[in-house]
């Protein structure tokens, strides 16, 4: 069902969401590019096993589901992908229960943003990129089988 011919601002503010929430994504995924070494050592400090391995399907998920996000490309899974790696991570990297008191509260508004950033992840995967998105002009191509139908024969 198409809703914006009812709401005029869906389209807008689903490719605003789309821009706003890429950005993190993005900066931190080049962020563990370019300091590969760096994020590995402070998952190894945080007890993550295999750490290599992650690091590498961490900075994939974001630079991919980011770039994703911007473009309106496959954006329900990019938006599910990120929202439980974000759920993962927070558990992981923002466990405020566990931290010294004197890091409790920025690890508390750090854990509570996570949440937020997952709910809006969430939204977008309930209802879709919007009709500025590589979803929504994919969605209007005509699908062909390479068959002839059988009228035209």
């Amino acid at each position: 069902m198409n809703t914006s011919s009812r709401d005029p601002f869906r389209d807008l503010f689903a490719l605003a969401a789309r821009f706003l929430l890429a950005p993190m994504f993005l900066i931190a995924g080049f962020g563990k590019l370019t300091g590969f070494a760096g994020t590995v050592g402070y998952m190894q400090s945080k007890g993550v096993p295999a750490t290599e391995v992650l690091a590498v399907l961490a900075l994939v998920v974001e630079i991919g589901g980011g770039l994703a996000l911007v473009l309106g490309w496959k954006t329900r899974w990019a938006a599910l992908a990120l929202a439980g790696f974000t759920l993962v991570a927070t558990a992981i990297f923002h466990a405020y229960w566990a931290a010294p008191a004197d890091q409790a509260m920025v690890q508390s508004l750090f854990f509570l943003k996570n949440l937020g950033v997952t709910g809006g992840l969430l939204a977008l995967a309930a209802f879709g990129p919007g009709a500025w998105s590589l979803d929504a002009r994919g969605a209007a191509a005509p699908v062909t089988t390479g068959r002839v139908p059988a009228a035209a024969r």
